[in-house]
């Protein structure tokens, strides 16, 4: 964290944490255990650091080596990848690229507000679950959607997805609250920022739940605003939260918009782990675009979630940030300010002095599977820089003992490679359609030999 950050740590965060993420007592441990409790780590175990300025990180053209240590040594043993290495590579994420993601609150409960058995003709049970970050009245609240086949012997391997427009969205059911938080006017039936039933249904095509039940796997989604909403100018989510309505300690450009969303996904999965319909040891995240940027940095964060599937997720996500097709640091950092932190903004003009790249995010995610998958009119999101991301990552993989990329160049469209790194592109654009799941499931079928039950 710079200066700046961690006074806010050491002062605003005090007041605000201790109350919310007992037994944090941040103000007793101080700034830099605050900075690396943000950090995702233990004030126990972890020690204050700094990290370099701009200037003084050399120009990589290249994507960084995962098994290269920021001060120049190299990884020589699993224990060093997983002790020194890993933590490594999660703390400069956090610094330069997206921000913290927040810590799980004390106070997180689950309620099952409503359990159906009979949806999809009797072939699914559908729970409409509300996860409650804290007693007041601005904690955030996810509202998750869990559609799981009932013709199983076993618990189901579980998609957890993150939607854009709502999860009444998905389906015609009308037991499905409408979201309460803001949402883009751009999404069907919402108007003045608020969802209306004119939306029920109106991405169904996109979410074959039917299909999904069929081949044995469940479904849990929630709405991207639950946990904060997509919007530059203001913050409604957890960091709102944190910071105690203070926008202050709340800037648009140095929010992190995507970490926050990932922490939505962390707290889906500590309430899938304890239901018993579902198999805590086969999550998978998966996410369309920016909700792919998110679904792999909550996996590469998250040991939890078993894999990851990141489509048509491009600059910030799948795509390097030194790429040279398509979207660039820049341009995602001026169009979507509030995504990153502050840091990344730094790089917008040398991109090639960031001391990561995504193949580092993907290589957090080892040994564990992660499917690409992108389209040919999608050149914005940059698929050749998709698949030379996974290449860079395959090292680490090789180095656990895994199997990595199993192929040397991009295969053609419609070939799925189905290795535990793995690579999809087709015709059409940047979308999420029912064929696309049709590939999510057969790469799922691969790599957890699920299938139907």
């Amino acid at each position: 964290m710079n200066t700046h950050q961690e006074r806010i740590a050491s002062a605003s965060y005090c007041s605000i944490l201790r109350p919310l993420f007992s037994p944090l007592v941040c103000c007793a441990l101080g700034g830099g255990a605050v900075s690396a409790l943000l950090l995702g780590g233990s004030a126990a175990a972890q020690t204050p650091r700094s990290f370099p300025e701009l200037s003084s990180l050399p120009p990589q053209p290249g994507m960084p080596d995962p098994l290269v240590m920021l001060d120049g040594r190299r990884v020589s043993t699993k224990a060093q990848w997983f002790n020194e290495r890993r933590p490594e590579l999660k703390a400069l994420f956090a610094h330069y690229m997206y921000g913290a993601i927040p810590p799980k609150p004390a106070h997180l409960r689950f309620q099952v507000q409503g359990q159906y058995g009979d949806f999809l003709d009797g072939k699914a049970t559908l729970k409409v679950v509300t996860l409650e970050a804290g007693p007041e009245a601005d904690a955030p609240r996810i509202g998750l959607m869990v559609v799981a086949p009932k013709e199983q012997r076993r618990p189901a391997p579980v998609f957890l997805a993150m939607n854009f427009c709502g999860n009444h969205a998905l389906t015609t059911d009308g037991r499905i609250p409408l979201p309460r938080t803001w949402m883009a006017d751009g999404c069907a039936g919402c108007t003045n920022h608020a969802a209306t039933e004119a939306g029920r249904g109106a991405q169904a095509a996109d979410w074959p739940l039917a299909e999904i039940v069929r081949r044995g796997y469940a479904l849990a989604a929630f709405y991207s605003g639950d946990a904060d909403s997509d919007r530059g100018e203001t913050s409604s989510g957890v960091y709102a939260w944190l910071a105690g309505g203070d926008p202050a300690r709340n800037p648009a450009a140095n929010r992190g918009t995507i970490a926050a969303w990932a922490w939505g996904f962390q707290r889906c999965v500590d309430y899938l782990v304890t239901d018993r319909d579902l198999d805590p040891h086969r999550i998978a995240a998966l996410g369309h675009s920016r909700n792919g940027k998110t679904a792999l940095l909550a996996a590469a964060y998250d040991e939890r979630i078993g894999m990851a599937f990141a489509h048509q997720a491009g600059c910030g996500g799948s795509a390097p940030s030194r790429g040279k097709i398509g979207e660039s640091l820049k341009a995602i950092n001026d169009h979507f300010p509030h995504w990153f932190n502050a840091q990344f903004k730094e790089f917008n003009l040398t991109p090639e002095r960031l001391p990561i790249d995504q193949n580092c995010l993907v290589a957090l995610c080892a040994p564990r599977p992660v499917l690409f998958s992108a389209a040919q009119e999608d050149q914005w999101a940059n698929p050749p820089g998709q698949f030379e991301v996974l290449r860079a990552a395959d090292p680490v993989y090789r180095f656990l003992g895994a199997p990595g990329l199993e192929a040397t160049e991009m295969p053609p469209e419609g070939r799925l490679v189905s290795s535990r790194l793995g690579y999809y592109i087709r015709a059409g654009k940047h979308s999420m359609t029912a064929g696309d799941w049709t590939v999510f499931m057969d790469y799922a079928d691969a790599q957890w030999k699920a299938g139907r039950q």
